[in-house]
């Protein structure tokens, strides 16, 4: 290590930049992390992932009390009514108790958390305009750029956070609106969509494309729009969104098909924009300092990390692929351990997703439309939750799983599940896949009975064509 008072300075405090500040401080740096927000986390865990599924978790709750609960034998006298502001504290409160927990890690590894806006003055120079006002300049001989993402914005419709919202102002609404239009049938769309839907709102949502959620398995995105469609959520698909002008009445929509043709209004009284995010990356000081971007503005790396700037190195969501906290975690660990003299990797083919909808969507690898459009030779087996035994005693048996394995190796190039816990079953096939595992090493495991995961076993005997419950 040099005499600079730090070996690294990770610029944001999300998932990729607060994990690659551990892990540094691990394999014994000394780090400093720089965060625009006064509380660590990023993103993700204050306004986006942590926060959306405290919602999504009390909400289902809710429906299932409402819906569900005399099917159980459970009687519930009155109303089963929504507390919005109950449900708004707890969901604060789970946020609050994660970012203090990251602070807590912060301490535990003698981590600098300096709160501001971090910026590139010379490579090996970070300065730091700080929240309690001054300017400070931190040295270094390393510099992670961890600064993540940020709402896509859509011409002619502009957020105001109260009529018109991002997800951000989607997850503190004061009160349920009678009609939310979602522009954007994507992760983010669907997963907010569900919440308000089911604490008593209309909810149309507006895609561009002809199909929901662009980057799932064809087959999953069938089966998830039919399920969404049943419990309220309609779709206008193929559409697009031209204008928005506000009233007293709420929102007035202007919607035209996306290959043409004559528009029609849609009013509702609340609308969130979910049509993506785009790389944070303005302020930071990047083309002074001859870091290359792409023409879509995420910073480019090579296989170390490294930017077009010697020492300066960059993760998660502004160097683009998969848009996910857990693959900025798997990059920030890998970066960190590469400025150690270790060899960081990831296995971009094993890296999870998962949609936070009930029933819950989840994949790893390769979708069916994509072997097909590479020509790979495959085999594809499929179980329905119909057909397994907890699903039927939870009375949860919307979906399948569907794995998808190479014709000639039986290697699994892909799993996709849309059904009960489908995020936690998934991971089963993610360590598979990271060691290479085959269908058959999927089903010659023995699986707990009865358990949601009999399924994985189950789809993997029925690549082989011998499921023994269906």
């Amino acid at each position: 290590m040099s005499d600079n008072p730090y070996d690294l300075v990770v610029i944001g405090g999300g998932p990729g930049g607060y994990v690659c500040a551990i892990r540094a401080a691990q394999l014994g740096m000394k780090v400093a992390c720089v965060d625009m927000r006064k509380s660590l986390g990023g993103t993700c865990l204050n306004v986006g992932c942590i926060p959306s599924k405290a919602l999504l978790h009390s909400t289902h709750l809710f429906a299932q009390a409402k819906h569900e609960a005399a099917d159980h034998g459970i009687k519930i006298s009155g109303a089963v009514r929504p507390d919005l502001p109950a449900m708004m504290a707890r969901k604060d409160a789970v946020v609050k108790a994660n970012t203090e927990g990251i602070a807590y890690l912060f301490k535990k590894h003698r981590i600098d958390w300096i709160s501001g806006m971090g910026r590139i003055d010379h490579p090996g120079e970070v300065g730091v305009a700080l929240h309690d006002g001054g300017d400070m300049t931190l040295i270094t001989d390393s510099i992670v750029l961890a600064t993540g993402s940020e709402t896509a914005p859509l011409p002619d419709v502009s957020v105001d956070g109260r009529m018109i919202v991002d997800s951000t102002g989607a997850l503190s609404l004061s009160k349920v609106p009678k009609h939310l239009t979602v522009i954007g049938a994507g992760v983010i769309g669907l997963e907010l969509g569900s919440v308000w839907s089911r604490l008593g709102a209309k909810v149309t949502v507006v895609e561009y494309l002809d199909h929901i959620l662009p980057h799932m398995d064809g087959e999953v995105r069938r089966q998830t729009q039919r399920i969404l469609k049943k419990q309220g959520l309609e779709f206008r698909l193929s559409s697009k969104v031209t204008a928005a002008k506000k009233t007293t009445k709420g929102v007035t929509l202007t919607v035209e098909p996306a290959g043409g043709g004559e528009s029609e209004n849609v009013v509702s009284d609340a609308v969130l924009v979910a049509i993506g995010r785009v790389p944070h990356s303005l302020g930071l000081g990047l083309d002074k300092n001859g870091i290359e971007r792409t023409e879509r503005g995420f910073i480019k790396v090579n296989e170390r990390y490294e930017t077009t700037a010697k020492g300066i190195y960059a993760i998660g969501d502004v160097i683009g692929g998969m848009m996910l906290a857990h693959k900025a975690e798997e990059e920030g660990v890998a970066v960190a351990e590469i400025l150690a003299g270790q060899a960081g990797h990831v296995n971009y083919d094993a890296i999870p997703s998962v949609v936070y909808t009930w029933p819950e969507i989840a994949a790893v690898g390769k979708t069916e439309e994509q072997l097909k459009a590479a020509g790979t030779d495959y085999k594809v087996g499929s179980f329905p939750f119909t057909a397994n035994g907890r699903a039927r005693a939870q009375n949860d048996t919307d979906g399948f799983v569907k794995i998808l394995a190479d014709a000639r190796t039986d290697r699994v190039l892909g799993c996709h599940i849309i059904g009960p816990s489908a995020g936690d079953l998934i991971q089963e096939v993610v360590v598979g896949m990271e060691f290479g595992a085959s269908a058959e090493d999927l089903f010659r495991s023995s699986h707990a009975h009865p358990q949601l995961g009999e399924s994985i076993k189950e789809a993997a005997l029925a690549v082989h064509g011998r499921p023994l419950h269906m």
